[in-house]
């Protein structure tokens, strides 16, 4: 029997588009971006990252340590009346790591940032939209090309 290889990605981005992000409140604008970057899934009530990602940007004129984002989180969750869900301080290290994985935060020694404490906007257009989606882009081309090259002849049909 064949072995079957792991397809692991070198790299991933999802991206989904919504209605126009008029008149919501900061929490419900920031869902609705991650759930446009992939970050969190439509119909996801496990949804931690939206306060992890929401302290961090209002903090953004400082740097936070995980604690501090963790303390902070969960006061956001109380705020906004959210389930004390995913609050683990584990948790919020993997949601603080899955937002250094898309660019939007930085670590600094022990603390985090909003990358290079830039607008979310510049981020997208230099880190994801100029060089993680262009990669992506160019390598699935390559992929194209080659299986158009396989089966150009009929008789590889």
């Amino acid at each position: 029997m064949a072995k079957i290889s792991k397809d692991t990605p070198l790299a991933e981005l999802t991206l989904r588009k919504y209605e126009k992000p008029q008149g919501k409140e900061p929490r419900d604008l920031i869902r609705k971006l991650c759930l446009s970057l992939g970050l969190l899934q439509p119909g996801d009530s496990r949804d931690v990252i939206v306060d992890v990602f929401h302290v961090i940007l209002e903090n953004k004129d400082k740097s936070l340590t995980s604690t501090e984002i963790e303390k902070l989180t969960i006061a956001n969750r109380k705020k906004y009346k959210a389930q004390m869900l995913g609050i683990a301080p584990s948790n919020i290290r993997r949601q603080i790591l899955r937002l250094r994985d898309l660019f939007l935060v930085e670590k600094i020694g022990v603390k985090y940032r909003v990358n290079e404490s830039a607008e979310l906007s510049e981020i997208f257009s230099e880190k994801l939209e100029r060089y993680y989606l262009n990669s992506i882009l160019s390598r699935v081309k390559e992929y194209i090309k080659e299986v158009d090259k396989t089966f150009k002849d009929d008789k590889n049909v």
